[in-house]
């Protein structure tokens, strides 16, 4: 068995594009306070963390921002069920390609790109996953994209363009995260969250500053090199289980659990009222599919290369993230 060699010190500099956002944002605060020099780039800038404005789709003066030498670590994506194709690949897929070729125009040391779980399709992968399975396009933009995007940046690894990482993170929750705290949180105060399958779906869940170490890790580790690593907390949980925590939080049983076939009636039936009132709801029958996996994810391999372990379980993580709720006025 091949053992992992201790963890390299931290660059010097990092260039994090979706800055603003919750992973990109909880990334930079945990580097700064470790004395990484930290960029970034999003859609609106904030001078005071070093973040500048810019559309990672639209090659632009924010690609001067990256330092020679820094490690950049590309969290900007359009995470949701709604979007089509075509705006899915401009961000998803084109939007990593833009990025690469900053970074390589750059001279940056590593390009790390954040992925996701989902690209080994939400429904059909065995339990224990492994990142040598094969991915597979299933027709959902975010899906397919995502798998796009992987394909793009291993393959200016494979010749010779850029040193680069792929990360697919499970399911992350805490402090900031709107799919898996926030929507929550509020669909269930409106009374409008059903979970599919008697609730019986598996839920991957990993707590931010757990994903943060990980993305830390390949950020610098030698082992990293034109890998993909799969980042969860280890355990998968039933859905009924990871979002009761939030139905206790605010008082209430649950959370509602319902046939399938219901489920999916009311969630088509809510995608077609959103959008004859011209608009969208992320309680879509994409969404519902997603609460029907049943398999779970490996970290075998960041564990034995990198030394990667959660440390934050599901009680302590839903802990702190109640408390962050509560701060936030949200509960």
């Amino acid at each position: 068995m091949t053992q992992s060699a201790p963890a390299p010190a931290l660059p010097t500099d990092v260039f994090v594009t979706g800055a603003r956002g919750f992973i990109g944002r909880t990334l930079a605060a945990h580097l700064r306070a470790q004395g990484v020099r930290v960029a970034g780039v999003d859609i609106a800038a904030d001078e005071a963390t070093g973040v500048v404005a810019g559309d990672v789709t639209d090659p632009a003066p924010w690609q001067h921002a990256i330092a020679p030498g820094a490690v950049v670590v590309h969290t900007a994506a359009l995470v949701s069920n709604v979007p089509t194709l075509a705006e899915a690949w401009r961000v998803n897929t084109l939007g990593t390609r833009r990025v690469l070729d900053a970074a390589i125009a750059a001279g940056a040391r590593r390009f790390v790109y954040v992925s996701s779980v989902r690209a080994f399709s939400d429904l059909g992968f065995p339990d224990g996953v492994t990142e040598d399975h094969p991915l597979r396009p299933d027709g959902n933009p975010y899906v397919d994209t995502r798998i796009a995007a992987e394909q793009a940046v291993l393959q200016a690894h494979a010749a010779g363009e850029a040193e680069v990482v792929v990360v697919r993170p499970g399911d992350v929750y805490g402090p900031g995260s709107r799919p898996w705290t926030v929507l929550p949180v509020e669909m269930m105060r409106a009374r409008r969250f059903v979970l599919p399958d008697g609730g019986r779906g598996i839920f991957s869940p990993v707590y931010v500053d757990d994903l943060v170490r990980g993305l830390e890790l390949v950020a610098a580790h030698p082992a990293a090199a034109g890998r993909v690593f799969t980042l969860s907390g280890g355990v998968g949980v039933t859905n009924r289980e990871f979002f009761g925590h939030y139905s206790r939080m605010l008082g209430q049983r649950g959370p509602v659990c319902v046939p399938t076939p219901v489920a999916l009636a009311l969630a088509t039936a809510a995608d077609r009222a959103a959008r004859l009132a011209g608009g969208e709801t992320e309680a879509n029958p994409t969404a519902v599919r997603y609460f029907l996996r049943r398999g779970t994810y490996s970290i075998e391999r960041a564990r034995r290369l990198l030394g990667y372990e959660p440390q934050v379980d599901l009680a302590e993580g839903m802990t702190r993230t109640e408390a962050w709720l509560r701060a936030e006025g949200l509960l």
